[in-house]
């Protein structure tokens, strides 16, 4: 955010003419949501208070009753010239009615230290006596790169106004779950090439006119001692896109635990000569495959083949590092207990997960998809992708078999392991919004179709 603002100001742009932008921006939406109440507006001594002063005088200009109280005088130059331009009363505490709206500009997106007792007591009893909260661009008392709540008891705020540009705290747990809706403001600056990504909707193509199964792409699922966890990837993979979706056994038990679908085909036999099938496009390899020496085998013989591949549960357990040298292009997803068993494999140490993340894929060169409620992608060249928050009914199992299905699939029509990571996620998630409450992963298998359906 310093580096997208520091190129206006280079160019010629004030910080008081930005702050001008962004307070006025934000004074527009604090508008709507007010609809005629009454509106407090608590500015801090920095530039987020510098913001609320523009606010206040914008609403103030649109007929709003306005309030600001302020705690502390403003310290940096541009708040000092928004203070000047407020003509009316700044009051230093609140006092005991009741109002209509507060619009929090007592700290923004650069504090990383918890808010003061005053200034938490402040918040909260002001919160207490409004009807709705608004946060202009994060809630005081939310570390803006980690998402962490720096105070206990802070309020929920029924909408945050994010200004230029999405910040962690806005979709990153714990801060996400006190923010509200969201709504971006934009004040003017273009995008910085080394910053994180949003997982969004992704656009997908109906097949070419003269597509067949093959050229939509294969998808081969590694079966292994609990057949029943791959048949559920399958089910999601034939739902995702591909082509063709095969089964591989290599074990010969007659009785598939789980019978599988008419619609899909199993191959049983020598697991390296059938991958030396040149039409497979995209291999998952993991779930159900148990942790015995076959499925070691199973693991080894499939990175082996060098085509690209998913790995998952089982799989990432029996992972070691040498397996990823190969040069494949390698799709991991796992889940916080798996994430650290890989760092511990790979020698990863990093203070967060987020950068525990961005390690290991630097480290592993493969993609990490760590899913969860807080699912995050990172590429080994430094790229980041955070997921909006999807439906919490996704806490059930086999929903992560469903992720992996749906990423071979992805995978398997041709798209790099981050696109399909990041395609995934988004699909998992609306497949989940499209099913009903308690829903199994075979349902939300079932329902990947309807989410690929939204994307065309």
């Amino acid at each position: 955010m310093r580096d997208a603002e520091q190129v206006l100001f280079d160019a010629g742009t004030s910080v008081s003419e930005l702050m001008e932008v962004a307070g006025s921006g934000a004074a527009e939406w604090v508008r709507r949501i007010a609809a005629g109440r009454s509106v407090t507006v608590v500015c801090g001594p920095g530039n987020n208070g510098g913001d609320g002063y523009v606010i206040a005088r914008r609403l103030n200009e649109a007929g709003n009753d306005v309030r600001v109280i302020a705690p502390v005088e403003p310290i940096t130059e541009a708040a000092q010239v928004a203070r000047g331009r407020w003509a009316g009363d700044v009051r230093t505490a609140g006092d005991r009615s009741a109002r209509g709206v507060l619009v929090d500009c007592l700290f923004g997106s650069g504090l990383s230290r918890p808010l003061s007792g005053e200034h938490a007591l402040l918040l909260r009893d002001l919160a207490a006596r409004h009807t709705l909260a608004v946060a202009v661009d994060l809630p005081s008392g939310v570390a803006s790169d980690s998402g962490a709540i720096l105070n206990d008891h802070l309020p929920r705020y029924d909408a945050t106004l994010a200004l230029g540009a999405w910040k962690y705290a806005h979709w990153r747990l714990p801060g996400r779950a006190i923010v509200g809706n969201k709504q971006l403001v934009p004040i003017g600056i273009a995008a910085v090439q080394s910053a994180a990504q949003l997982v969004t909707k992704p656009r997908i193509d109906t097949p070419a006119i003269d597509s067949h199964k093959y050229r939509r792409g294969l998808a081969a699922i590694i079966s292994g001692e609990l057949p029943g966890a791959s048949a559920l990837a399958a089910q999601a993979a034939m739902r995702s896109g591909a082509g063709y979706v095969k089964l591989l056994r290599e074990f010969e038990e007659e009785t598939f635990f789980v019978q599988p679908s008419p619609d899909l085909v199993l191959t049983r036999g020598p697991l390296a000569k059938t991958l030396e099938d040149p039409r497979i496009s995209a291999l998952l390899v993991g779930p159900g495959l148990g942790r015995n020496d076959a499925a070691y085998n199973a693991l080894s013989a499939s990175l082996a083949s060098v085509k690209p591949t998913v790995l998952d549960a089982d799989a990432l357990h029996l992972l070691s590092p040498e397996m990823t040298s190969n040069g494949a292009n390698v799709l991991a997803t796992p889940h916080d207990g798996e994430l650290e068993g890989l760092c511990k494999s790979f020698s990863v140490i990093a203070e967060d997960r987020q950068a525990r993340v961005l390690a290991l894929a630097k480290v592993s060169g493969m993609v990490i998809c760590a899913k969860g409620p807080d699912t995050l992608v990172a590429a080994p060249d430094g790229r980041l992708a955070v997921a909006p928050p999807a439906p919490s009914w996704l806490s059930v199992a086999g929903s992560g078999d469903v992720l992996a299905g749906i990423a071979v699939s992805r995978m398997a029509t041709g798209l790099d392991p981050f696109a399909a990571a990041c395609e995934a996620v988004w699909l998992h998630g609306e497949a989940a919004r499209q099913c009903a409450p308690a829903f199994t992963a075979a349902e939300l298998a079932k329902a990947v179709s309807g989410a690929v359906a939204a994307c065309l």
